[in-house]
């Protein structure tokens, strides 16, 4: 079964050479993970609405998350990767797998040390982080976090082999491991919850990070490694990763203790209110795993060995592309969610214990998150290519600043408007950091195609306002239904969502978007079998 799917989008077990190939790919792994993420998020609304519970399970996860992203994240993308694929390069696949085995061992040893000292210190960590909690509420925020403890020694593994995945541009079972990790929690939220009760969320978190793992490991076996764990650490090429991963680990921490700090003031506002900011943020994140971060997942490994073949010009091209290929999806998205909150909202978590006024805290949320969703979005590229020029000081030092901003706005707009405060400061200082990126990459490698990513951008946006017009007027088609049900609302949804869609891709190639023409054919070339392609189309979507 897997077989086939996997030969559906690449045809074959060939790496992804093409950064649009590779890009579809995950994007369209990424949708159905994030479907099977929001099906999650449906589930968990639906048996137990934005209250207590949740709140307890979303500042569960803080911690866990906290040691993963510090200790894994970092490594993988700026260090990781760069060293892995430098070593396959340069024919040295020994010293390749050697450091595979190396940096498992590493990783899993801290990884256990560091959870075995949180589960001990769990309590009084969960009562600093949600002080704003009842007694109850934090005991039972102490129990899930301590069995989710072993998640991030389990995913920190699966981890490694997604960038060793990465590295061979083989992005299928990669791609494929978070729709398993969802599956796991599901699992967890409708049959674990019977037998251990609300404890049972949190062991179906550990089945998923299980599944994330055991869907990547046969491949990377595959690739050519033996399994082994090395435990001699004197390595050159292990300490390389290690400084790397250094400056981009300390940016992380600025980043985690922003999300922290959230968590911490959520647990003073009114109960549900950071299950509400973790739903919203949720729907909201599906264009940005779909393709922000698939988008720079596929451009990193080429980027890299554009700078380090010197082909600076290459870089540029690939940037810019790449740059207006997350555009034309971003800022739709964008003006989808504005135009169609409630409705998105309503359809996606309206159910069971999900009220409306959930519904209604929720939808506003998710409108303040949209407006910034076009930086969220570029973020990741940009980032990935400071790394891949070997640059990670300076995406820290940006960080840094911008998750200062972050904090201050937050202290300051939760006085007035409460959760959507915390939402506001998120979105402004996510803007502001994408700009700095932009500005200070600029700065380093000098011309980006910035022309080509103005004009494109302008079209962009030029096609977005047909497609917000279209998509209010057609709401008012919807309104021949009953509303009152989930069918009504989602056949308005519906027809506003694909009519919008539909006017923007006709401006689209009216007005001759970068990359639209390609990406609409790549789509018929991988689902409705078209094969004659013109050259110059078949060249566009090869070669980016």
């Amino acid at each position: 079964m897997i077989a086939k799917i996997k030969n559906c989008f690449l045809g074959g077990e060939k790496a992804s050479d093409s950064i649009v190939s590779a890009a579809f790919l995950i994007s369209m792994m990424g949708l159905f993970s994030r479907l099977m993420g929001l099906i999650r998020d449906r589930v968990l609304a639906s048996k137990f609405g934005a209250g207590d519970f949740l709140d307890a399970y979303y500042a569960a996860f803080k911690i866990p998350d906290l040691i993963f992203n510090l200790l894994v994240v970092g490594a993988l993308s700026a260090a990781f990767v760069p060293v892995f694929t430098g070593l396959i390069a340069s024919d040295k696949k020994k010293e390749a797998w050697s450091l595979v085995g190396k940096i498992v061992a590493l990783a899993s040893l801290v990884l256990i040390l560091a959870g075995f000292l949180l589960f001990i210190f769990a309590s009084t960590l969960v009562s600093t982080l949600t002080f704003g909690f009842s007694l109850e509420k934090k005991d039972l925020t102490t129990g899930l976090t301590r069995i989710m403890l072993l998640s991030p020694v389990i995913l920190g593994i699966s981890g490694i082999m997604g960038g060793v995945l990465n590295s061979f541009k083989k992005f299928f079972f990669y791609s494929l491991a978070p729709i398993f990790y969802n599956l796991g929690i599901i699992i967890g939220a409708v049959f674990f919850v019977r037998f251990w009760g609300e404890l049972g969320l949190a062991y179906g978190v550990i089945l998923g990070a299980f599944f994330h793992l055991l869907i990547q490991l046969p491949e990377v076996k595959r690739c050519g490694w033996d399994g082994k764990l090395i435990f001699n650490f004197h390595d050159q090429n292990l300490k390389r990763v290690l400084l790397l991963m250094l400056p981009r680990t300390m940016g992380l921490a600025i980043t985690q203790v922003s999300f922290l700090i959230v968590t911490i003031l959520a647990s003073t506002l009114q109960s549900g209110s950071l299950a509400v900011f973790n739903f919203a943020n949720n729907i909201q994140s599906v264009p940005l795993g779909m393709f922000g971060i698939a988008f720079a997942v596929a451009a990193f490994p080429t980027l890299s060995c554009n700078w380090a073949k010197k082909q600076k010009q290459e870089f540029s091209r690939v940037f810019s592309k790449t740059f207006i290929n997350i555009l034309l999806f971003a800022i739709p998205f964008s003006v989808i969610f504005i135009v169609l909150r409630a409705q998105l909202v309503r359809v996606i978590l309206g159910s069971g214990k999900f009220d409306w006024a959930d519904t209604i805290l929720t939808f506003q949320a998710l409108g303040i998150f949209a407006l910034s969703l076009f930086a969220q979005c570029l973020i990741p590229l940009l980032a990935r290519s400071f790394y891949a020029i070997g640059n990670t000081k300076t995406p820290f030092f940006i960080g840094i600043f911008s998750e200062l901003v972050n904090l201050i706005l937050a202290l300051f707009l939760i006085k007035e408007f409460q959760l959507l405060g915390l939402v506001w400061a998120f979105s402004v200082s996510s803007i502001l950091y994408m700009f700095l990126l932009l500005l200070f990459l600029k700065k380093k490698i000098g011309d980006l195609g910035e022309d080509l990513i103005i004009v494109n951008t302008w079209k962009v946006i030029f096609a977005s306002v047909f497609m917000a017009l279209v998509m209010q007027g057609a709401k008012y088609i919807g309104y021949l239904v009953n509303m009152q049900t989930f069918l009504g609302v989602f056949i308005q949804t519906i027809i506003s969502l694909v009519s919008g869609v539909v006017v923007f891709c006709f401006v689209g190639k009216l007005l001759k978007i970068e990359g639209l023409g390609a990406l609409l054919l790549l789509i018929r070339k991988k689902f409705f079998n078209v094969k004659a392609l013109n050259k110059e189309v078949r060249d566009e979507i090869e070669g980016l």
